[in-house]
């Protein structure tokens, strides 16, 4: 084992092993918290020896507070009060029954499983209630689960972090003091909790007063808020010890709810923050953490974290959600995934070192059985949550029916397309005679404007998979797209973008993050097909990719598509139909269903003088026809289910 490094050179080897262990997280696809845990571990003094924490001192302590507080604002500022409100009951149950479920149900594993005297096994049970935004959230950026699901696991990983470690505190006194009596014990939290929430409050409001009304660069904003809260902190924890994370919780939800100006870009600023306090936490945590304590507690502690795993937290789930309108499937996933993160880790390894001092046996087992639950719940669970949330069929990418602002031809033709498959959709618009044309195709539509957040909440926004925006101004449906996409983040975001170059790439970086795709083409000229399709000259057809033919498919495609002859709208892969993007690459056996321009029964009408049936999709009687593997000269002399004729005259 090496000799440690300079304190000066042990906190800039900690932070480029931090942000490299993010890196390297993010191009594997894994969370994060398994190569920072990696990381600190063989650079601490079990393996290389190269970072030694504890020459830090209370240096460390006041990291970690400072630290902790930053994450927990971040976590609390990205919660969406309207999400919650569809899961306030179950998320109430989590916070508080549930609490209890895993204190108790913790402290008997380990006192049974790892042989742990029963008030260590309660401190213990106590350090892991918690499992926090440090995991969560970036496991559920990876893992694209229904809104339902992750709503709930992002405001129990925020909401119980205080929760936690005021409830460990109360824990750790009883043990330091002996006192027991309950109803301390309750008041103690309560207090705490109350004192934190009012002064979270009271800050978040004024710092959102504050940005409101005060002519700070977006630079300084940001700052502001940083020192607002950590103002915010200090305050709480001086008033009542251990109440400052809660009140960062509490200041988060209420500035967020505030509409600050600029929100976009302070929440860039913090979460860019909080994956640097998380890359230094866990990379210092995690070195001073001994692998020979952790192997000491042989399979007694592993069948404690298991038990926590497998019994625990089923129950707690099942109990807490027993009355809620989750299914099943869901139920079961969220009763997978409870990942513990930093503040188990950082509370744990202060109450090591408060045993220690005081005398008390037991601290360090404490910390190697806490950083074992975490070792053990991320790698199974995190890296386990895609291939769970597939089998289970809770991705986001299961939700079906779609949100379409701009009520035109193209869109009621989609809408309907869309209603044969039995997928709900609901229109938006802004002109009243627009209702007249979306009943007569049996549509949901609101005459609002799509800006309107509760307007697009009513429509079912949070429940459908698709988002398209396609009025006739391409400006506008990017500003709604875009809000869209921040706000209710539904699977799928698409809009009619403006036609020229020079606009799209200024625009480029505004459909980046959060994901907007193109509709359709990067070319469409919305106005032109509207039109093609009031007057009758489209053909409605299908065509399938197959394996021995899809390169002269594609090319041909790309023909039609270029010379504004063929509008990709609708694509069905495995099952599943969705809008066509404008990105998409076609892939064998992919079913896409087109618009063909032809103005053939536009000059049948004129000169016959009858009216037109309504545009329908015919099924191709044998695929293997091809029906687009024909020369534009060809049209004219291929049978009809060749070309799929969609228009009738009577």
């Amino acid at each position: 084992m090496e000799p440690s490094l300079d304190i000066t050179l042990q906190m800039i080897l900690t932070v480029i092993a931090g942000i490299g262990a993010q890196v390297l997280a993010e191009f594997l696809k894994v969370p994060g918290i398994v190569f920072l845990l990696l990381a600190g571990i063989l650079l601490g003094p079990s393996v290389f020896g190269w970072l030694s924490p504890d020459r830090l001192g209370l240096g460390l302590d006041v990291i970690v507070s400072l630290l902790v507080a930053v994450i927990l604002f971040e976590g609390g500022f990205n919660l969406e009060l309207r999400e919650l409100g569809r899961v306030s009951g179950s998320l109430r149950n989590l916070v508080t029954i549930g609490t209890l479920i895993t204190l108790l149900g913790a402290g008997v594993a380990a006192h049974w499983l790892s042989e742990f005297p029963w008030a260590i096994a309660f401190l213990y049970g106590s350090l892991v209630v918690v499992t926090g935004p440090t995991v969560i959230n970036p496991l559920l950026r990876q893992v694209k689960v229904d809104r339902q699901v992750a709503a709930l696991l992002e405001g129990e990983g925020v909401l119980i972090d205080p929760v936690g470690a005021i409830l460990a505190v109360v824990v750790l006194n009883i043990l330091l003091n002996g006192e027991a009596d309950p109803v301390r014990i309750m008041s103690g939290l309560m207090v705490r909790l109350g004192i934190g929430s009012v002064i979270g409050i009271a800050g978040g409001w004024l710092l959102g007063l504050i940005l409101k009304r005060g002519r700070f660069s977006d630079d300084l904003k940001a700052l502001v808020v940083l020192a607002g809260l950590w103002g915010l902190f200090g305050l709480a924890q001086t008033v009542q010890s251990e109440s400052g994370l809660m009140a960062t919780v509490a200041a988060g939800i209420t500035l967020r709810a505030s509409s600050i100006p600029e929100e976009r870009l302070l929440k860039r600023f913090k979460g860019q923050l909080t994956i640097l306090a998380v890359s230094v936490l866990f990379v210092l945590l995690a070195a001073d953490l001994s692998i020979a304590g952790v192997i000491a507690l042989g399979w007694g502690g592993v069948l404690t974290v298991l038990s926590l795993m497998l019994v625990v937290r089923p129950l707690n789930v099942w109990c807490c959600t027993w009355n809620s309108g989750l299914n099943w499937r869901q139920k079961l996933f969220i009763c997978w995934i409870g990942p513990r993160g930093i503040v188990s880790a950082s509370i744990a390894s202060l109450f090591a070192i408060s045993l220690t001092q005081r005398g008390i046996n037991g601290g360090d087992s404490i910390k190697a059985l806490v950083f074992l639950t975490i070792i053990l719940t991320v790698c199974l669970q995190a890296l386990t949550a895609q291939w769970v949330a597939n089998l289970l069929r809770v991705t986001s990418n299961e939700a079906t029916g779609a949100v379409i602002v701009g009520c035109n031809p193209l869109s009621l033709l989609i809408a309907r397309l869309l209603t044969e498959r039995d997928e709900p959709v609901t229109l938006i618009d802004t002109a009243p005679e627009a209702r007249q044309k979306a009943e007569q195709e049996n549509h949901r539509i609101f005459i609002s404007s799509a800006l309107d957040a509760e307007v697009l909440e009513e429509a079912g926004l949070s429940h459908v998979g698709t988002f398209l925006a396609m009025t006739s101004n391409g400006e506008v449906n990017l500003v709604i797209a875009r809000q869209v996409a921040e706000e209710f983040r539904p699977p799928r975001v698409l809009a009619i973008f403006p036609r020229d170059p020079q606009v799209n790439s200024t625009h480029k970086a505004a459909t980046e993050e959060p994901k907007i795709q193109q509709a359709f083409t990067s070319q469409i000229t919305l106005k032109a097909w509207n039109e093609f399709i009031s007057d009758g000259a489209v053909k409605l057809g299908e065509t399938v990719l197959r394996e021995d033919a899809i390169e002269p498919q594609q090319a041909h495609l790309q023909s039609l598509i270029t010379a504004d002859t063929l509008l990709p709208v609708l694509i069905e892969r495995q099952g599943s139909l969705a809008i066509f993007p404008a990105n998409e690459s076609l892939q064998v056996d992919d079913r896409l269903i087109y618009l063909l321009h032809d103005p053939k029964p536009k000059l049948l009408k004129l000169l016959s003088g009858s009216s037109q049936t309504r545009l329908t999709l015919e099924k191709l009687p044998e695929v293997e026809k091809f029906p687009l593997l024909v020369d534009e000269d060809d049209r004219e002399t291929k049978p009809d289910d060749e070309i799929l004729t969609a228009p009738t005259t009577d």
